[in-house]
């Protein structure tokens, strides 16, 4: 650890600190949001956290990443790991929840079932909402516990 910093929990805050800094952000209120912009970012993030671990898997060519990448981020995968992890949310979390899953998007997924689609909505928008409200360990364990619950972890590889 760096000098000065005691604790994993001092870390992260003076991870945090930097990174405001550095981007000159705002303190915002996650909960401000629209769903469908907390879905936006959502996206993206579990798009990162999905793509760090496949690439942990080991170097491959990048189109076999893409694939094994792309079966986890697509609709149909994350309406399965949310309900993997459904019984584990806060009562705050399921209402951020169905905030994004009754979103009115302007268009839908190419390959995806409506039903699919919003629930993939209101997931991202639960990891967007997590991701700015910096309950980046909530976010993590949620994520992590769904893609155990999925088989992801064991070499199942499901859809």
């Amino acid at each position: 650890m760096e000098e000065g910093i005691k604790s994993p929990a001092d870390a992260a805050a003076a991870e945090q600190a930097f990174f405001e800094t550095a981007f000159r952000l705002k303190k915002v209120d996650a909960a401000q949001y629209s769903p469908l912009v907390l879905a936006y970012l959502g996206d993206a993030v579990y798009e990162v956290l999905i793509r760090t671990l496949v690439v942990n898997g080991g170097n491959m060519q990048v189109n076999k990443l893409h694939k094994r990448s792309a079966g986890l981020v697509k609709a149909a995968a994350q309406a399965r790991l949310f309900m993997a992890v459904e019984d584990e949310l806060t009562e705050e979390e399921r209402a951020v929840y169905k905030r994004g899953r009754n979103a009115k998007p302007i268009s839908m997924a190419k390959n995806a079932t409506v039903r699919d689609y919003r629930m993939a909505t209101g997931f991202e928008a639960l990891v967007g909402y997590l991701y700015l409200a910096e309950r980046r360990r909530r976010l993590v364990q949620l994520v992590s516990l769904g893609l155990e619950k999925i088989g992801e972890f064991d070499g199942e590889q499901k859809g």
